[in-house]
């Protein structure tokens, strides 16, 4: 089968077409005739560097398309359409999922939209839900509004316990893409100092839950907009890793829950568990159209430098995918 992997750790330009075996499963696996994927920050991360969270060389850890074959424990029938997380091999026209991580696509959702769902409606689902415990009427602060898990976790902040949504972008662009995804407030955090801002519309309270991809750079805006016994969810590090001079007083004085958590690295009964809980729990939205995959652009296969450049420039609104289709016959 066709599939990409890594010349060697580096930019995009390692990124190259190779041929591998077909997987084997096991008894609780299925295979996957892969027919979109999506690119992921993690990708990028795997791609810069040797170590990572991935036992495979072919990078992609979410898959949308067709049950191949299955293990002797599963209950999934041959021909059904999934989608879910993988454990790596996403990229490639062949990839093992853990039977118990495939969600059922949805009928009118085309693959190449479902394969736009799990890595960041799964991560924004555990981190507002599982982590943030967001409730009814709580106001969170979702940074970085037009990435992938932001337009999700706006989404699900709203639909599903109508939380006032407070999102920060980086263009007028993304800000009203993210106003017409249900934000309640949008600030541009290139204009604006978004704490002053979370100050003045919650008189002066603070957000119940913020959800944070930035990191160290955005560390005293975020201690500042922070609700007493409030949670903050750090799920990445765009900004920076090491912070200076940190006043842990601050943080005991609201009684900050500070949590960090990544979604890739998890064992598969994690994921297993968030998976099911998100197919009872916000699934059946999409069916009605409450909740989208949000998809910025599609990307063949055997283009994928362009689709991680084009992450790398910050361009998405949503989610890059990668369609794996019958050009990879002749790559």
């Amino acid at each position: 089968m066709k599939a990409i992997t890594v010349k060697q750790p580096g930019g995009a330009d390692q990124l190259q077409i190779t041929e591998q075996p077909i997987p084997n499963i096991k008894s609780d696996e299925v295979l996957i005739r892969v027919k979109a994927s999506a690119v992921n920050r993690t990708d990028i991360v795997n791609r810069e560097s040797s170590g990572g969270y991935l036992d495979t060389p072919i990078l992609g850890v979410e898959v949308a398309g067709i049950v191949e074959s299955a293990g002797v424990n599963t209950t999934l029938e041959v021909g059904t359409r999934v989608m879910g997380l993988v454990n790596g091999g996403g990229y490639a026209e062949y990839a093992v999922m853990p039977a118990n991580c495939a969600m059922e696509i949805p009928a009118h959702l085309t693959f190449e939209e479902a394969a736009a769902i799990p890595e960041v409606f799964l991560t924004a689902y555990q981190t507002l839900f599982w982590h943030g415990q967001l409730q009814e009427k709580d106001a969170v602060l979702i940074h970085a509004g037009g990435s992938g898990v932001g337009t999700a976790a706006i989404q699900l902040a709203k639909q599903l316990v109508d939380a006032k949504v407070i999102t920060t972008a980086g263009s007028q662009k993304k800000l009203d893409f993210c106003n017409n995804l249900g934000a309640d407030i949008c600030i541009n955090y290139k204009e604006q100092f978004f704490d002053e801002e979370v100050k003045r519309i919650t008189n002066h309270v603070g957000v119940d839950v913020i959800l944070d991809f930035i990191g160290a750079s955005y560390w005293e805006r975020n201690l500042n907009s922070m609700k007493v016994d409030g949670r903050w969810v750090l799920i990445g590090v765009l900004g920076g890793a090491e912070v200076h001079n940190v006043n842990l007083m601050a943080l005991m004085g609201k009684r900050i829950k500070l949590i960090g958590t990544l979604l890739t690295p998890r064992s598969n009964d994690y994921k297993s568990k968030l998976t099911a809980d998100f197919v009872v729990n916000a699934l059946p939205f999409f069916a009605t159209g409450q909740l989208k995959p949000i998809v910025h652009r599609v990307f063949p296969l055997h283009e994928v430098q362009q689709a991680h450049i084009h992450m790398e420039e910050n361009k998405n609104i949503g989610k890059i995918i990668l369609r794996v289709d019958e050009t990879m016959k002749n790559a």
